[in-house]
């Protein structure tokens, strides 16, 4: 047998799982992740009409927290699909990864709440973005094993549009990470940086390689 045939071998006994089914399980999770969050958001039953309105200003923050974490696990799960989305096969590593990633994302209703319950406070957002960080780096970590096993991926899918997910990626953990020592100084000031993210994420997309792959 040539080793060309043995190397194809062992990485098709490597395939646990297609990437199909893996991103269908993904998808899943990222639904209930975000459904979990819209629970939180309620006011106490039985009120008297005057108190209506003082219950809907007070569940004001669990909405702001809840459309923070919405648009956070909405890019987090488009950088997901378009890490799955090129690759043919799923070593070990990247299953790894992936699990550890939505490991994450099913629990960031539990930091997306005490950022809504104690959004003025270092603790809290030091925990939110540390959460973050922590899932945009996964990802990332996912992008780079696919650049660097070139084997994984779907023929045709240029260098440099692998070098620009993972460039990506790097700048969300960059962001979160560095508000973190900011909530030293202040919670506000930390949340503020996070929209750094954005004007950053707009300069990537001028770069070459940007283009994400076709659904």
């Amino acid at each position: 047998m040539s080793a060309a045939r043995r190397e194809r071998g062992a990485e098709d006994a490597g395939t646990v799982v297609s990437p199909e089914r893996l991103l269908t399980f993904g998808d899943a999770v990222f639904a209930i992740a975000i459904t979990l969050l819209a629970l939180d958001i309620n006011v106490p039953d039985g009120l008297p009409d005057a108190a209506l309105g003082g219950a809907l200003n007070d569940a004001l923050a669990d909405v702001s927290a809840f459309l923070l974490s919405f648009v956070v696990i909405g890019a987090l799960w488009l950088a997901q699909y378009a890490v799955l989305s090129r690759i043919v096969r799923i070593d070990m590593c990247l299953l790894y990864l992936y699990l550890a990633l939505l490991a994450l994302i099913a629990g960031l209703p539990f930091p997306t709440r005490l950022i809504s319950e104690y959004g003025d406070t270092a603790l809290a957002t030091a925990v939110y973005a540390g959460a973050i960080a922590l899932a945009s780096g996964l990802i990332t970590a996912m992008s780079l094993r696919i650049l660097l096993r070139p084997t994984l991926v779907e023929p045709g899918v240029p260098r440099a549009s692998l070098s620009h997910s993972v460039r990506e990626g790097l700048v969300m953990v960059v962001v979160f990470a560095v508000s973190i020592p900011l909530t030293l100084v202040s919670a506000r000031v930390a949340q503020l940086w996070w929209l750094a993210a954005v004007p950053l994420r707009v300069w990537l997309g001028r770069w070459p390689g940007a283009a994400r792959p076709s659904a």
